[in-house]
């Protein structure tokens, strides 16, 4: 069975530093990452959406963690066909992005660029093996068909050899229509699927799957349950405290997750407060104690 790794979307979301969780002494950056990898063995950065990357960071990241430790990074905006703001780029690169208002694709020699800086500044978190994958993070509007399937080729041309994992927000691709060809697609290109946990009683809900397309890694995100999605504030989108029931009924899925692959990141983006680390906490606990697996979806 592979090995299932634990943990939350962000250690620096400020709801979360303001919590509490962090005791007195560990509220500064190098104290919270040494705090949080002494409980978990995995974390998500989300900033990395909103804004390029650095190297000096991934290289403090990589020195303040314990060997082992992964931290899945996401893709940034412009990568992954969401809009992006020109605050969110380098100054340097803000003039090409600025030309470019109005065209359906992006500059190709800022994209170029783009990527370039992005993956350059991952390297020393892949270097010292902290790297669990960079988690592409597709928007609503990438619905199934032959540009939305053309344009993960594209985004597989550049990230050759590093892990990826797949999440999409249009629910047409777990649908039954669709979802053996989404599974297939992303075996083909070697990239993990992310399942999701959210409310289901939405038009824009993605099923509940957990297809595994990848022996190397699997990923669930887990959003919260909350009505608000898509709608109202962050708090309102993702406020959200998983019942020991709701976090039951996914372990035999997680479970037989890690007999199909060597890595399963459970990751909880419920960031309201301290509620993604508890349950988190109480998702291990639960991992640690339920019994054998079902089928996967």
């Amino acid at each position: 069975m592979g090995e299932i790794r634990v943990g939350t979307c962000s250690w620096t979301d400020r709801a979360f530093v303001a919590s509490g969780w962090y005791p007195e002494g560990h509220r500064g950056a190098e104290a919270r990452l040494r705090y949080y990898t002494a409980r978990f063995p995995v974390v998500e950065v989300d900033a990395t959406y909103y804004g390029l990357p650095s190297t000096r960071n991934s290289a403090l990241w990589a020195e303040r963690s314990p060997a082992g430790f992964r931290f899945d990074v996401k893709a940034f905006s412009l990568l992954t066909g969401h809009p992006t703001r020109s605050a969110a780029l380098p100054a340097d690169l803000r003039p090409a992005l600025a030309r470019q208002r109005g065209r359906t694709e992006p500059d190709p020699g800022l994209l170029d660029e783009v990527w370039a800086r992005f993956s350059g500044a991952l390297l020393p978190l892949r270097g010292a093996a902290r790297l669990g994958a960079v988690l592409f993070q597709f928007p609503p509007g990438l619905a199934p068909g032959g540009p939305a399937e053309a344009f993960l080729r594209r985004c597989r041309e550049r990230t050759a050899g590093w892990p990826v994992a797949v999440e999409f927000r249009h629910p047409d691709w777990w649908r039954e229509a669709h979802s053996a060809r989404t599974a297939g697609l992303l075996a083909e290109l070697g990239m993990a699927a992310v399942a999701v946990d959210m409310v289901q009683t939405l038009p824009v809900s993605v099923p509940p799957v957990a297809p595994v397309t990848s022996d190397r890694l699997a990923v669930v995100r887990f959003h919260g349950r909350s009505p608000a999605w898509g709608t109202g504030s962050k708090e309102d989108r993702f406020r959200h405290t998983y019942t020991p029931e709701e976090l039951a009924s996914w372990a035999p899925r997680i479970h037989a997750m890690a007999d199909r692959a060597r890595e399963v990141h459970v990751l909880f983006n419920n960031c309201c407060g301290d509620a993604a680390a508890r349950a988190a906490e109480s998702m291990r606990r639960l991992l640690d104690t339920s019994a054998a697996p079902a089928p996967v979806d």
